[in-house]
C-alpha cells in the first residue's frame, strides 16, 4: 500500500516539468557522492562552561529614564542657556513678569522649559499609542490608551503652537 503511495507520488513528481528540488536534481546525477541516503552527521560537542566575571548591569527600565532626561535637557536647550546666559524671566515696563520672549529666535529660560516639558508630553502620547497595539485582545484597555496618548499629543500641538503665535505677536483667539 505504502509503496503504491510512493510510486504514485514519483510519478506525479516526473510528470510535472520543473518539481524536482535541488537536492533531488543533483542526487540523480551524481549517485557516487550521496549514495542511496543522506543524513546528517551527528556532532557531539563537549559541553564547556567559560568562566564568566559579571558586571551587574542595570535593568532596562533605568537605560531608558537616563535617555529622556538626557532628551529633556537636550529639548530645553541647556547648551543655549549655558553659552547666552540668557535671563530665567523677563518683565513688562510696569514690572509684571513675562514669561514668554517676544522674539522668535530667543527664548527665556522658563520657556524652553516648558516647552520641553510639552515635547516630552507629546513622546508620552506616542509612547502610549505605541502601548495601545499590544493590547489588541483587552479593547477596553487598549482604547484607554489611545484615547490618553492622542489627548496628551493635542493638548502638546496646541499649546506650542498658541506659544508660538503669542511669540510672534499674534492674539491668541484672535478676540
Amino acid at each position: 500500500m505504502q509503496e503504491e503511495r510512493r510510486n504514485k507520488v514519483k510519478a506525479a513528481k516526473d510528470e510535472v516539468l520543473g518539481s524536482e528540488t535541488v537536492f533531488e536534481k543533483i542526487k540523480s546525477r551524481t549517485p557516487w557522492i550521496f549514495g542511496n541516503t543522506f543524513r546528517k552527521p551527528k556532532i557531539l560537542f563537549p559541553d564547556i562552561k567559560k568562566p564568566r566575571m559579571g558586571i551587574p548591569l542595570p535593568g532596562k527600565s533605568i537605560a531608558v529614564i537616563g535617555v529622556y532626561i538626557i532628551l529633556f535637557l537636550l529639548q530645553t536647550g541647556i547648551v543655549y542657556l549655558v553659552f547666552r546666559e540668557v535671563p530665567a524671566l523677563g518683565s513688562y515696563q510696569d514690572g509684571s513678569p513675562r514669561f514668554l520672549y517676544p522674539d522668535i529666535n530667543e527664548s527665556f529660560i522658563i520657556e524652553g522649559v516648558v516647552a520641553s516639558i510639552f515635547i516630552f508630553m507629546c513622546s508620552i502620547g506616542f509612547i502610549l499609542l505605541y502601548q495601545a497595539s499590544k493590547f489588541v485582545y483587552n479593547k477596553s484597555v487598549a482604547v484607554r490608551y489611545l484615547v490618553v496618548g492622542i489627548l496628551l499629543i493635542l493638548a502638546s500641538f496646541f499649546t506650542l503652537q498658541a506659544m508660538i503665535s503669542i511669540k510672534l505677536g499674534n492674539k491668541l483667539f484672535n478676540v
